[in-house]
């Protein structure tokens, strides 16, 4: 039976669209002339979103200037901005582990007497609840998820059905997976493949061997805790079954080259996101529809300290520099609001919706119903610690990124790395 819990809260599709009708103002386009600089990461609802900024414009009379950066680069030119109090940006997007950090530094404002004047766009029971409460801090609302998501393991059932093989639950599953199909095709399908850029995008997905392995970041007194046994084996493990049997420059895949490879038949398993698995199942760009497993993050020990599956949440946020603080309150009220996430649906690949009316609707079943159970899985097994949510959360992500990539290049062993990681996270974490 699909799992439901994170659903319970939400009405039916057909009861709200009945209840929907065009916004209505004060005044007819009380922005009229605003323009607004908001600076989100490459994905697909950041596309659908893009596409319906005319929309937006024609209700409110707000221009917005859109800019688009790759998600490995946002924080870096984020944080650039923010600190330097540029107020080059009105909005910004990122991930909710940078939230603590953005409140004590003074970067992002609360929205919850903003949001109030808007009930139109805004609806806080309409979000999914563990998407929305990562953004309250002491009872103050600082952003509004505009996608979420989880990971899963991705497998080729046609292959695994060809070559003998069980779906994999255990980090040994996945490696004998991998060394069975690499082998028996000459290396022509890649066993595996992962991200292993440098940065958050390697860590983003090495996280789930951590925390498989029954690592973790952080200790119970909040200090770096990687050059554990576990945090070896886990590092270790993941370069291996990548050095062996992923494809050529997996070093340097981030998430669309991981993507790409997985949905071009050229790799039998993959570990990423949920909203690949929209890409997977699109006639039009795909060559795998319909031939993809989907199931849990393998976890290697018994009693793993958190789950090994993500709980990602990227949000929109109002920065304290801005000189049209309401106009960008509004615009990420409409940005996140059911009816835009209902459309983002129609125009682009984007399974990472956080309203429960579009995750409920007929639309998502039909579109997305070969993932939507295990997805939802995901989703409510996912580990809200998965990255680190500490002030310091970028130099930790960083610095682990370098232990990573120093193992995959095979210039360091996990142990050294990991080592040399815990020093310069703990010299972040006590400034």
């Amino acid at each position: 039976m699909l799992n439901r819990r994170i659903f319970m809260t939400a009405t039916t599709a057909a009861a709200i669209f009945a209840c929907l009708s065009a916004p209505v103002f004060a005044q007819d386009k009380p922005f009229d002339g605003v323009q607004l600089s908001v600076l989100m990461e490459g994905h697909p609802t950041t596309d659908a979103i893009q596409k319906l900024l005319p929309e937006f414009k024609t209700v409110t009379g707000i221009d917005v200037a859109l800019e688009v950066v790759p998600e490995q680069d946002i924080t870096a030119k984020m944080l650039l901005e923010l600190s330097s109090k540029s107020g080059r940006y009105d909005v910004v997007q990122n991930n909710i582990i940078y939230v603590p950090g953005f409140v004590k530094n003074g970067y992002i404002v609360p929205l919850d007497e903003q949001l109030a004047k808007y009930p139109q766009f805004f609806d806080k029971a309409d979000f999914v609840p563990g998407y929305f409460n990562t953004n309250v801090v002491d009872g103050k609302v600082y952003g509004l998820p505009v996608y979420g998501e989880s990971t899963f393991l991705m497998y080729r059932k046609d292959l695994f059905e060809q070559y003998g093989l069980t779906e994999p639950k255990t980090f040994d599953d996945v490696e004998k997976a991998a060394k069975t199909i690499s082998e028996k095709t000459n290396k022509e399908i890649a066993g595996i493949t992962m991200r292993g850029r440098q940065g958050i995008e390697g860590v983003y997905v090495w996280a789930a061997y951590l925390w498989g392995m029954g690592g973790s970041f952080l200790d119970e007194n909040g200090k770096s805790n990687l050059a554990t046994p576990e945090g070896t084996k886990a590092l270790d493990d993941f370069a291996r079954v990548l050095k062996s049997y992923g494809p050529v420059g997996v070093a340097n895949f981030g998430w669309e080259e991981n993507r790409l490879l997985f949905q071009q038949g050229k790799a039998a398993m993959t570990l990423d996101a949920t909203v690949n698995g929209a890409y997977n199942e699109d006639p039009a760009a795909s060559s795998v529809v319909g031939k993809v497993g989907y199931v849990p993050v393998p976890v290697q020990t018994q009693s793993p300290k958190g789950g090994s599956s993500s709980l990602a949440v990227h949000s929109l946020y109002v920065t304290a520099d801005s000189q049209n603080a309401e106009a960008a309150a509004l615009f990420a009220a409409w940005a996140t609001a059911k009816e835009q996430q209902l459309k983002s649906m129609a125009s682009d690949p984007n399974s990472g919706v956080t309203s429960l009316t579009a995750l409920n609707g007929e639309s998502f079943g039909k579109r997305y119903g070969a993932f939507k159970e295990a997805m939802i899985t995901a989703i409510n097994q996912g580990n809200p610690q998965y990255l680190p949510t500490i002030e310091q959360a970028n130099e930790v992500i960083n610095n682990t990124g370098i232990a990573v990539s120093k193992v995959l290049a095979g210039t360091a062993t996990a142990a050294d790395a990991l080592k040399e990681a815990d020093q310069a996270n703990n010299a972040a974490i006590g400034r």
